[in-house]
């Protein structure tokens, strides 16, 4: 089973909290967040406004955001970044597709987010449920929960939602990775 490719992303996601490289999440009333992070990201972008390179700010504000989302557990930086690939790709395909098409893209965004908060969330209830269903000793590595795995899960729901109604007006990939 090791000879899998997904079977090493797996087990980095499904290191013990101890074992992974962490450090002390970026809260929003640290030290670094208020005097170096906040005050950074603001100039560098008002800078950039200033100049009148909107795009460049908005690849700013992104970049920025992907850091502090990375600052805690830089592993978690790939599952996010996969989810905002893979809903941004459904998103796009969805108006080019008949209507039948269009809905089975949408029904498989939903599974895809869906199974990935169903993991994160509960995978270790479901093995903790199974040992004692039935006196067993299944061990597996505790799954550490994502920081906001559920607001950008539903967050990115909607948004295939939207692109399935027809909602959606844009579909730039910088500012679908700003909206996450």
């Amino acid at each position: 089973m090791h000879e899998y490719w997904w079977y090493h992303v797996v087990s980095a996601l499904r290191q013990p909290a101890s074992a992974q490289t962490t450090s002390p999440a970026m809260l929003f009333n640290s030290i670094e967040f208020l005097f170096l992070f906040l005050p950074t990201v603001l100039a560098v972008f008002l800078l950039l406004q200033r100049a009148h390179r909107n795009r460049l700010a908005i690849a700013w504000l992104t970049l920025s955001s992907l850091f502090f989302y990375a600052w805690w557990n830089p592993v978690y930086l790939l599952l996010i970044l996969t989810s905002m690939g893979a809903n941004y790709h459904l998103g796009r395909q969805m108006p080019r597709r008949s209507d039948r098409a269009a809905q089975w893209l949408l029904v498989a965004g939903v599974c895809f987010n869906l199974g990935l908060l169903a993991y994160f969330k509960y995978f270790n209830f479901f093995i903790s449920s199974i040992n004692t269903a039935i006196g067993g000793d299944l061990h597996f590595e505790a799954v550490v929960l994502p920081l906001a795995i559920s607001f950008f899960t539903f967050q990115q729901i909607t948004y295939l939602v939207d692109c399935r109604k027809g909602l959606t007006t844009s579909h730039s990939l910088l500012d679908y990775s700003l909206f996450v």
